[in-house]
């Protein structure tokens, strides 16, 4: 299966704090890998380096064989990279509709009738259509979760970056939310995801990378990664030897 990511000896830093050191990692087309750590271990900013809103120090990023290292954001969303945020900001005066078609207006591009048609089916796939005609304001957490969904599918990506997708919402809207990213993930897009809800993560990945202190710990099978004596060790304190 051919890579669609690679991160080569990728390092950022802000100011004196390295946030992520020495990362190599490789995502291929169609997998769903997941990415856990405590706070402060670097995982939004290698998201960050891989959407292209960050650029990376040192090293490496390579999409679909081409390097896309010192590319602006907007050129990697239109490469086919997109990305969900943890905290939902979208445009409260606009209906769901209008949020979306922001996204299809700035990253996809085409015709105006090309542009609207994928934003009702980007609101389709991410199960808001409903709610089209709301105001982003009105929206639960869960629609607005779906919103963000909404708006970076409609730009069309062969990846998706998911950043605490599951964060404030009850059990039962986490589990609706997993059926979602698994019928995405079965229209063949390919998936980096950030969760602390692991079992949510465990229901979906094929391989899971631990990160500590910004640098790589661990990654592998998903349930011998959680269970790892590592990540025992930065989640609680337990002493790998232990």
């Amino acid at each position: 299966m051919p890579a669609l990511v690679e991160l080569l000896g990728v390092s950022k830093s802000f100011g004196s704090v390295r946030a992520i050191e020495d990362v190599s990692l490789t995502v291929d087309v169609g997998e769903a890998v997941g990415i856990v750590g405590p706070n402060g271990a670097g995982k939004t900013t290698l998201l960050n380096v891989i959407a292209g809103s960050l650029r990376a120090d040192h090293g490496r990023v390579v999409f679909a064989g081409r390097d896309v290292t010192t590319l602006s954001g907007h050129e990697h969303c239109r490469a086919g990279i997109a990305r969900t945020f943890q905290i939902p900001r979208p445009f409260a005066g606009l209906t769901a509709f209008e949020n979306v078609l922001v996204g299809a207006t700035y990253g996809r591009g085409g015709s105006e009738a090309a542009r609207q048609q994928a934003s009702i089916e980007a609101l389709e796939q991410s199960r808001l259509l409903g709610k089209a005609n709301t105001p982003a304001g009105r929206l639960t957490l869960l629609e607005r979760k779906r919103l963000e969904l909404a708006r970076a599918l409609v730009t069309d990506p062969r990846i998706l970056l998911l950043d605490e997708i599951g964060g404030g919402l009850t059990e039962l809207e986490v589990l609706e939310l997993v059926e979602t990213i698994k019928t995405l993930r079965g229209r063949g897009i390919t998936i980096v995801w950030i969760e602390h809800i692991v079992h949510a993560l465990l229901s979906v990945v094929d391989r899971l990378v631990a990160l500590a202190a910004g640098r790589k710990l661990i990654e592998g099978d998903p349930h011998t990664v959680i269970r790892s004596p590592a990540v025992a060790e930065i989640y609680m304190g337990i002493p790998a030897d232990a």
